[in-house]
This record gives C-alpha cells, structure tokens and sequence, in this order.
C-alpha cells in the first residue's frame, strides 16, 4: 500500500478532491431539495403533499445508479452536454434528498403538536409558526441522523467511478488497472475514505451526546 501512495500520490489526491468537491455540493444541495420537500409532505394542501411524498417514495426506491446514470445517458443526449462529474454531483444530490426529507420530516412531526397549536393561537400564521418555532427545534433533533447521511452521502461518492467523474474511486480503478496491484490499490483508497468519514463520525457521536 505504501508504495501505491508514494507513487501514485497525486493522483489519488486528485481524486480525493473530486470526492469532497462532489460530496460538498450534494450535501448542499441534497439538504435544500430535501428540506423543502419535507416541508412538502407536512403541508394542509392535499396536493402539495401528494408530490412531496411520491417524490420521496419514488427516488428512495431507485438504485443510485440507476439516477446517476440516467444523468449521464438521457441528459447529454436530450438536454445538455454535462460531464461526469457534474452527472455524478446531480445523482448523488437527488438520491440523497429523498432520504434528508424523510429525516426532517420525521423531526419535525417529533415536535410537540402544541407547539404549532400554541403559535397559532397567538396570531402567528402556519409558515411563521412553522419557520419561527417548529422547524429550529426538529433541526436540532435530526442533527444526528444527518450527520449520518452526510457520512453515506460521501461513501456513496463511489458512484462517481462509474461515470468517469474523476473522484477517488475512479482514480484508484485507473491505478489497480495499470500497476496490476488490486489489493495495495484498493486498499490504500479505502484508507483515504477513512480519512474523511471517521473524523465525521466521531465528531456526530459527540454532537448527539451533548444535544441528548
């Protein structure tokens, strides 16, 4: 593995960039996408909840893959011209804000239903009860299971590879390819994975003990 890192470096930094470039932007935009579509799901429109939820329903449902290549194929040949990196980005973002809405959802229906009845009661109308007192105490609760989302958002960045999105596991396929050495190359990839997720993980383990 040692020498799999000293040789081919630069490469694999590279490619660790593209994964924290692609997992950055998913995780901004996934948390946008799902939190509105969380919103969705609890809204008094009948209609507006019917979307909310069958887009939830039908994205948890679909293999990432099978988005991010949908991405890669349909959308360059029907729409426009978009890269792997950018395929891949899109997937990952879409794929993961049907389980951010599912997580927020869940926080804000674990606040007390007396919260919205209490803000209502003094004259607040349902979004600025919803945006004032409800939503900032279920974020609060669901900061745990986020964080666990935001560490499967950056171990699912591996779909990048088969989109030639230039990310890490990408990278580290070129190199078991060329050096013939699968086991060193692979396993030096899943090292710099760990360098990114354990941090993260130790870091949400604490976050949930002193919220708790």
């Amino acid at each position: 593995m040692i020498s799999i890192l000293t040789s081919h470096w630069g490469d694999l930094v590279s490619g660790l960039g593209y994964t924290l470039a692609a997992s950055v932007l998913a995780l901004i935009g996934s948390l946008i996408i799902g939190t509105l579509f969380a919103l969705m799901e609890i809204s008094t429109t009948r209609w507006v909840r019917m979307v909310g939820k069958t887009y939830v329903e039908v994205i948890r449902n679909i293999p990432l893959l099978v988005i991010t290549m949908a991405f890669y194929v349909i959308v360059p040949t029907y729409i426009a011209k978009i890269d792997g990196f950018t395929a891949g980005t899109i997937g990952l973002t879409i794929y993961t804000s049907a389980f951010i809405a599912e997580t927020v959802r869940a926080g804000i229906e674990a606040v007390s239903t007396g919260q919205m009845e209490g803000a209502r009661s003094v004259g607040l109308s349902y979004g600025q009860a919803m945006r004032q007192i409800v939503f900032p105490q279920a974020i609060k609760m669901v900061i745990p299971p986020l964080g666990n989302q935001f560490i499967n958002l950056v171990k699912n960045s591996s779909v990048l590879a088969f989109v030639a999105g230039f990310d890490l596991m990408y990278q580290g396929k070129i190199i078991a390819s060329t050096t013939f050495n699968t086991f060193d190359t692979y396993l030096a990839v899943g090292v710099l994975y760990l360098i990114i997720t354990m941090p993260m993980s130790y870091y949400m383990r604490h976050l949930e003990k002193k919220l708790a």
